[in-house]
């Protein structure tokens, strides 16, 4: 997070309303897949009554929720009633005092109850995010790694990408998917998974039990070519590509009355206006900038 950042005003942010209807509009073009991410999701009061709009969608086959899991241990249950299916937790550092400081004070025990609580709801898949940033964390990827032994949770290791928002990123802070699966195998025989087209995760599953890790190499491998996925920001911005600063606004159509037929031509013309993505930028610029701070956009 920045150090002061920004808050939208109230009125700007979709209604519950107005995001079932964008969604539902998704789904009618083919989108079978719905991520509740943020910034945080769980900050957004009654978000119950969301998953459930978006869970009667006909059509949704997997509406899942990515979350800093602060508040998760006193929201999995009721969650879990209104329709979510899968939950992915961020847990950057297993060192509760290093956990404080890359979090900017979050409270690393209430997170490890976020998880266990996920687990006891039955939520499938559960998942933990690890970004991993050379010299802050990446002397712990073995130890996040063995969280996924017992196969009862996935844990996915991410590139660091230029979407922090103190601007620290830096290439040389990036540990490569490479390396990860490397000091990985230090410790345990892993046997690489396909990828299903338009997963953004190289799967590995442990050699000598039932579990699996991820690497998302957005940074050393995209994987830009069969990316199938949009993002629409808390205030109505339609983001084809994470890595394009360009937004489409929905939110004027949502709430001057257009018709269905109006807002789904909008929704087309967006994503065929999608940037090439991150391939083409490190092919045309060597390297990257900063583009946006996550906690504005979400995963």
């Amino acid at each position: 997070m920045p150090t002061h950042p920004v808050w939208l005003p109230h009125s700007e942010i979709l209604t519950f309303e107005e995001i079932h209807r964008a969604s539902s509009l998704f789904v009618d073009m083919g989108v079978r897949n719905i991520r509740l991410s943020g910034g945080e999701p769980l900050m957004r009061r009654d978000i119950e009554r969301l998953v459930k709009l978006l869970a009667g969608i006909t059509g949704v086959r997997q509406l899942n929720m990515t979350t800093n899991g602060f508040l998760l241990a006193e929201k999995a249950t009721v969650l879990k009633r209104a329709g979510l299916r899968g939950v992915t937790v961020s847990l950057h550092s297993l060192k509760p005092e290093r956990f404080t400081e890359i979090t900017g004070g979050g409270p690393f025990n209430k997170v490890i109850e976020g998880i266990k609580a996920a687990k006891s709801s039955g939520f499938r898949p559960l998942k933990i995010n690890a970004v991993i940033i050379r010299g802050c964390n990446d002397d712990e990827i073995a130890d996040l790694a063995s969280l996924a032994i017992e196969g009862d949770v996935t844990v996915r290791f991410i590139e660091y990408m230029p979407f922090d928002g103190q601007q620290h990123w830096d290439m040389d802070r990036v540990v490569s998917g490479k390396e990860i699966v490397e000091r990985i195998r230090e410790r345990y025989a892993l046997v690489p998974a396909p990828r299903p087209a338009g997963s953004t995760a190289h799967l590995y599953k442990f050699e000598d039990s039932k579990g699996e890790i991820g690497v998302i190499t957005s940074i050393t491998q995209p994987f830009c070519s069969d990316c199938d996925r949009i993002r629409i920001s808390a205030d109505g911005k339609i983001v084809p590509c994470l890595f394009d600063k360009t937004g489409f606004d929905l939110r004027p159509l949502l709430r001057t009355g257009a018709s269905d037929e109006v807002i789904l031509n909008f929704m087309r013309d967006a994503v065929l206006r999608k940037a090439p993505g991150v391939e083409t930028l490190l092919k045309k610029y060597q390297e990257l900038q900063h583009v946006r701070p996550m906690h504005t956009i979400g995963g």
